[in-house]
């Protein structure tokens, strides 16, 4: 029997929303967690507990750009909004790389830089209307701060992922992603 699929990583998973409702769909998968934020993983840890997966999720304090884990150690990498955090993701993706198992699938997904500062207020005003102006400024800055498809695509390419599809999943997002081959 061949090797199981179910070996999994977050990174920058902030309070472990995303893992935590992978488990309800997949429980036989084991995911490790990591983050740079002690505050996000303290949190994660208590919605863990919560909702009863700690035999499946692992929350490690750990730099996404610097794994301790050894190369080809995940059947998978996932992703979300930890791109745009990155003064420069490359060293990141590189990493996902060398952790990944060869052909191992990758779900990557983060805010989309608007190409315009017209686009850039009204998707503000779309999805922070109900928000204060110092939360609005974040969503702003955090957007500002994202890459392009082609910047995104550029990286891909340098840190030799292959075989990632990747395109703009919605009016603020983009995912980059490939299926277990």
């Amino acid at each position: 029997m061949g090797p199981v699929f179910g070996n999994v990583l977050d990174a920058g998973t902030g309070t472990a929303r995303i893992p935590i409702a992978l488990t309800q769909l997949r429980p036989e998968w084991k995911l490790t967690c990591i983050d740079l934020s002690a505050n996000m993983l303290k949190v994660g840890a208590q919605n863990v507990e919560k909702a009863r997966v700690r035999s499946q999720i692992n929350l490690e304090l750990i730099d996404a750009k610097a794994m301790p884990y050894p190369d080809n150690s995940f059947d998978m990498v996932i992703s979300n909004s930890i791109i745009h955090h990155l003064p420069d993701p490359l060293p990141f993706l590189r990493e996902v790389r060398r952790v990944l198992k060869p052909n191992g699938a990758i779900f990557l997904r983060d805010l989309l830089r608007p190409e315009t500062r017209e686009i850039r207020d009204n998707l503000v005003e779309l999805y922070a209307a109900d928000c204060n102006s110092h939360q609005k400024q974040l969503f702003s800055d955090s957007l500002q701060a994202a890459f392009t498809l082609d910047e995104i695509e550029t990286m891909v390419e340098s840190a030799r992922l292959e075989g990632l599809r990747i395109y703009e999943s919605s009016d603020r997002h983009w995912t980059a992603e490939r299926v277990w081959m």
